[in-house]
């Protein structure tokens, strides 16, 4: 099967199946083993497995061979090998920690999504119409950055007479200890 085919019918199977962030990355001078690699993200373990299994069958459908599925037990990152193609359908933490990106080349190949078609089409029914574009993922707010401080700050003289003041009835020496419990034995 022809490289563009295939490249083609890979794409199409993960856009059936909503994956996010697709990228393909053209490695001819990079690796001897494969021509292209495909980057893409499912959102849980079962979208991730749901992404290779669907790619597995297209490209069957399609007349290509699958040599190997990897990784589909945890579903965490899967790998999908096609010979001359092989597609990596990963988690979005697994794939920001790993930075695939930065290996295969700064460069991935343009390849036409439903995403990009429905853009032109938009862009194209109305010379005024925007082009629509995905927003950015918002960034999760931890517990402490949710919650404002209330705590406010004394002025530092009264400040620094409160402290000396719990620290001497806090603060006992070990001699002060060890009187205190005898006087809790004796009584």
């Amino acid at each position: 099967m022809d490289i563009r085919k295939l490249q083609r019918v890979v794409v199409d199977a993960l856009e059936d199946v909503k994956a996010q962030n697709i990228k393909v990355f053209n490695t001819i001078g990079l690796s001897d083993m494969f021509d292209r690699v495909v980057l893409a993200s499912g959102t849980s373990n079962r979208q991730t497995r749901a992404l290779a299994y669907r790619v597995a069958q297209q490209v069957k459908e399609a007349g290509g061979h699958v040599v190997s599925v990897e990784g589909a037990d945890a579903g965490e990152w899967v790998l999908v090998d096609l010979g001359d193609l092989v597609v990596h359908v990963m988690q979005p933490a697994i794939r920001d920690y790993y930075g695939l990106e930065e290996i295969w080349g700064g460069k991935p190949i343009r390849v036409k999504t439903a995403d990009s078609a429905a853009k032109r089409i938009v862009a194209q029914g109305t010379s005024d119409a925007p082009i629509l574009a995905r927003p950015a993922p918002a960034a999760k707010k931890t517990r402490a950055a949710a919650r404002p401080r209330k705590r406010v700050a004394a002025p530092p003289q009264e400040r620094s007479a409160g402290k000396r003041a719990q620290r001497s009835k806090a603060i006992k020496s070990p001699a002060r200890k060890v009187a205190a419990r005898k006087k809790v034995r004796t009584a």
